[in-house]
């Protein structure tokens, strides 16, 4: 299945993006007649087929239309510290858009070490991520925002914090029972600091292990991504 993300599909005449009608004219070698999938990203798939194989502008017909196609049964939003090396943040974005993941904030943490990001290639990592998993919704990932400032915004569902010690975390399974939006919420490699934890906990959030390891952030996240989908899946 040949994969296409573009801005809107709002009507039977689709032209591919630039980058999109490269890869599919330049790349896959697609001619007249040869069908496709396209997605706006919010979830409406089409089957197509390419009418003008031109490599900057490719025209396409919608075939069939599906709304709603792959809707995730809850929303699943990870806020994660950036880590030092952004290779590793990538990975975990790249991987957590294939397993399923809604929403994704870089949250920047009292001992954070990196505090900048370029979004634009994160959204780029998202999108090829969206095609190879033949997802038709696109995740969300925000800008970067301070971690004290995040706390006091209201999130539905559960909430979570992820953090190394501490006698009062339980493991996921016991306070998120997959019948409502999750978010979890991961430190950077120095972990949360004392204050945000006490903030993050007066304001509702369950405090989480992960179990016994010290994992690094990215595979916190990604552990977290796992195990709530497993808990949505079998709710």
């Amino acid at each position: 299945m040949n994969f296409f993300v573009v801005d809107n599909i709002d009507m039977n005449m689709i032209t591919l993006p630039p980058e999109e009608s490269k890869h599919c004219v330049k790349v896959l070698r697609m001619t007249a007649g040869e069908e496709l999938f396209v997605t706006d990203g919010n979830g409406t798939l089409c089957r197509c087929q390419i009418l003008s194989p031109d490599a900057r502008a490719c025209a396409v017909e919608v075939v069939e239309r599906t709304e709603e196609y792959g809707k995730r049964r809850q929303r699943l939003h990870i806020a994660i510290a950036p880590t030092k090396n952004t290779a590793r943040l990538e990975w975990f974005i790249e991987k957590a858009v294939e397993i399923g993941i809604d929403e994704i904030t870089p949250i920047l943490c009292d001992h954070s070490e990196r505090m900048v990001l370029k979004n634009e290639r994160l959204d780029k990592i998202v999108v090829s991520a969206m095609k190879q998993s033949l997802k038709a919704y696109k995740p969300i990932v925000n800008e970067p925002v301070k971690m004290v400032d995040f706390l006091d915004i209201e999130h539905p569902g559960t909430s979570m914090i992820c953090y190394c010690e501490g006698d009062q975390r339980v493991s996921m399974s016991q306070v998120y029972k997959g019948n409502e939006d999750a978010l979890v919420l991961i430190g950077p490699e120095g972990d949360f600091s004392p204050r945000e934890i006490e903030k993050a906990l007066a304001r509702g959030y369950h405090p989480v292990t992960l179990g016994t390891c010290r994992l690094r952030t990215e595979t916190a996240a990604l552990y977290s991504s796992v195990a709530a989908n497993f808990i949505i899946d079998n709710q």
